[in-house]
């Protein structure tokens, strides 16, 4: 069932499942909601966590007409939220929303006692040329940009299927008709086109100010990055030195917790049980 918390600027969507347990938030990354977790939450409460999944600003069923979009704004949405849930949870982030749940981390560590980050963009990226001879990154950054410029949902739906390279979920078309209704709405596209453009340059700052444990998940065929090990391997190198541990999914794109979700469960349950221990 959904339920609504008001915070500065607008309303945040949100739904909790599992009655008792340590809490995991749960928050999407752009141009998706709070569904890209049917497959993590069910297998999470099973496990005997209280998970709450978000829809970012300007998202599914949160509001729009926000007056900013950066990952600082959504971290102040998800702290927000883990302070009206009587945190402290874990945050699990992906994309946009690895770097947001990095902010939140360290500027409210009291509210948080370890972080998943999922495909991240928690660094400033640089464009190299010699990144473009990667087809698939070429591809993938090519639909993406266009998305972005032209405000198209086809383009949107050309990159994700970049982005779940080899197989799809078996609810993909249901699935791709969802997010292509939602970004119809009025406003929808402008976030997605908004965020877009936001730099992960405000994450990357305050890589060294995170005091949790943190587990960062990369696809080994994330489009989204040429060398997608290599932009794991970054990050943990921006934290605290022993914080950080990163897993690759083989085989998984941009989504992997959507195209492998138990893959993903195989590293994300035992990093979650340390943690709890």
């Amino acid at each position: 069932m959904t339920e609504f918390l008001s915070v500065d600027g607008g309303t945040i969507a949100y739904e909790v499942t599992g009655a008792t347990g340590p809490l995991v938030v749960l928050a999407h990354g752009m141009g998706d909601s709070r569904e890209a977790y049917r497959f993590l939450t069910p297998a999470l409460v099973q496990a005997g966590y209280r998970v709450a999944a978000t829809d970012l600003r300007g998202h599914g069923e949160s509001s729009v007409g926000w007056a900013s979009y950066t990952r600082t704004a959504i971290a102040g949405d998800l702290i927000a939220l883990v302070r009206h849930l009587g945190g402290p949870a874990v945050l699990v982030g992906h994309s946009i929303s690895g770097g947001a749940v990095t902010i939140a981390a360290a500027k409210a560590p009291e509210l948080v006692t370890a972080l998943v980050e999922l495909a991240p963009f928690t660094r400033k990226q640089q464009v190299k040329l010699g990144d473009l001879r990667v087809a698939a990154h070429r591809r993938g950054m090519t639909a993406l940009m266009a998305t972005t410029l032209l405000g198209s949902t086809k383009q949107w739906a050309r990159y994700l299927d970049l982005a779940y390279p080899g197989p799809k979920s078996s609810d993909w078309d249901a699935r791709l008709q969802q997010i292509t209704a939602m970004l119809n709405e009025p406003g929808r596209m402008k976030v997605l086109q908004n965020m877009g453009t936001t730099s992960p340059a405000d994450a990357g700052e305050q890589l060294a100010n995170v005091t949790r444990p943190t587990l960062i998940v990369q696809g080994t065929l994330d489009p989204d990055w040429a060398a997608p090990q290599a932009e794991g391997e970054a990050i943990v190198a921006g934290l605290p030195t022993g914080l950080g541990r990163l897993e690759m999914i083989d085989g998984a794109g941009h989504y992997p917790h959507v195209q492998f979700p138990q893959q993903t469960l195989a590293v994300v349950l035992p990093f979650l049980a340390g943690v709890r221990a």
